[in-house]
């Protein structure tokens, strides 16, 4: 019967069938909360967004404009970041947009953005730690950290505790770090830091990473009762973004043609982000994980567990302060 299963699928009924329920289920995609519905603006506030040239960083950015905030743009690229800093001053109308340069696998360079923040910046009300890669080739970085770790974790975790003093005075602030639902598959092993007993197949690394960001953040909004600033961790859905850039062209191509149909847009991905850094529905919450419909979720057990977030930020807090 092989001859007639092939036959089905490849019968232009079927193909049109699929076609028009992809388009049907793109159409009807829409989360709980809208950000065009929210009237909460952000004039006199200041905001850093990393990884904002492109993607979900770069609407994210672009929703904080519009409400008037003063908008950093922290981009590694300064090719692509000049090209998102202009589209999102002609998008929002706000010309108080500036760009950044940092690298978040390097801490030398995440060190210097700060020090520039710091010494140029009053206040600072929201940070978003959005930038992040998958499926990056082994690699030790400079710091003698694997490369994915750093870009994802290690970077971001060096910077919010640069920039937390800063976030402190300037209270009510937020911070929000995007992970990932693949967080469930991640595994907490401090080896894999130094890129050791770790297994690269397709996106085990960056699992790992997405699962640090979740449990960092927790205790960091621990740490953090009491001072007036929020914590905590979004997943943004499965995004069309170029977050996939790295792996082969074989599965970049699979990736764009399922995602026509069944992925969030980039826009789309933006709004669980949002929504925790602006929405009043979020004041006060500290410690949570949200999913892409803004709702709140529990993460995997291993995220939730405290003694494993307080050593996990210690080991962090030792690494970074030795490099």
């Amino acid at each position: 019967m092989a001859w007639v299963w092939t036959d089905v699928f490849n019968h232009p009924f079927w193909a049109l069938s699929t076609l028009i329920f992809g388009l049907v289920l793109r159409l009807h995609r829409r989360g709980p909360w809208d950000p065009r519905a929210c009237r909460v603006q952000l004039k006199g506030k200041t905001a850093v967004v990393t990884g904002a040239n492109t993607g979900i960083g770069k609407f994210i950015a672009l929703d904080f404009a519009r409400r008037g905030a003063r908008v950093i743009l922290a981009c590694r690229s300064e090719a692509r970041g000049r090209a998102a800093l202009q589209e999102i001053q002609k998008l929002s109308g706000n010309a108080n947009v500036h760009l950044r340069l940092v690298d978040t696998s390097s801490l030398a360079s995440v060190r210097a953005f700060a020090e520039g923040v710091l010494r140029e910046e009053k206040e600072l009300h929201i940070l978003v730690n959005n930038a992040g890669a998958s499926g990056l080739p082994r690699e030790i970085t400079s710091d003698g950290l694997e490369v994915s770790f750093a870009t994802n974790h290690v970077g971001p975790f060096l910077l919010t505790n640069l920039l937390l003093d800063l976030l402190k005075r300037s209270a009510p602030a937020r911070i929000v770090n995007v992970s990932s639902v693949n967080h469930w598959r991640g595994k907490v092993d401090f080896s894999h830091f130094k890129g050791e007993n770790l297994s690269y197949g397709m996106d085990s690394v960056y699992n790992h990473t997405k699962l640090h960001n979740i449990i960092c953040t927790n205790e960091l909004a621990r740490r953090l009762q009491g001072t007036g600033v929020a914590a905590n961790s979004v997943h943004p859905g499965v995004v069309m973004t170029e977050v996939m850039r790295h792996y082969n062209i074989l599965i970049r191509f699979l990736f764009k043609l399922i995602g026509i149909f069944f992925f969030k847009s980039s826009e789309e991905g933006a709004v669980s982000s949002i929504y925790c850094a602006v929405a009043e529905e979020t004041e006060g919450i500290t410690g949570k994980y949200f999913d892409s419909d803004c709702s709140l979720v529990l993460p995997a057990p291993l995220a939730r567990d405290q003694a494993v977030a307080v050593k996990d930020f210690e080991f962090c807090e030792r690494l970074t302060s030795k490099l």
